[in-house]
């Protein structure tokens, strides 16, 4: 088993925990298809509600390709966390090459309309059959 890593930071009072998973079953390698999962966990620590309204994903692959992903809420939900309240999703990532890297932002609002960016920490994405890499 390939033992992966967990990636948090805390931005504005909200923490945003990655925990990436390769997924042999659905990769295809001799077609250059690595897939990933990754389940986030994003926790208001703050004193007031906060809504994610939107995200922005930087992708990039181990040839240096770039794929930025934006879009309104997290897998079709825009959820609202009141003060200790957190919310988990898990979703996937293809690559062309058996390595790479995410990171990205949160849009969210507070209560009284505020917008402001949480930041996502940068996250390696590592095939087994490369081990670790420092991308």
């Amino acid at each position: 088993m390939h033992a992966e890593a967990m990636y948090t930071k805390t931005t504005h009072a909200v923490e945003v925990t990655v925990e990436p998973q390769f997924l042999a079953d659905q990769s295809k390698p001799e077609a250059s298809r690595w897939f990933w999962s990754y389940t986030i966990t994003i926790q208001n620590h703050g004193a007031q509600s906060v809504q994610l309204m939107s995200r922005h994903w930087r992708i990039t692959d181990a040839s240096g390709r770039v794929n930025e992903v934006k879009g309104p809420g997290v897998v079709g939900e825009q959820p609202t966390l009141a003060p200790g309240d957190s919310f988990s999703y898990t979703s996937g990532c293809p690559l062309p090459t058996p390595s790479g890297i995410m990171v990205g932002t949160y849009h969210f609002r507070d209560q009284a309309g505020e917008a402001f960016e949480v930041d996502i920490p940068a996250f390696s994405l590592d095939s087994p059959s490369v081990g670790r890499v420092i991308n």
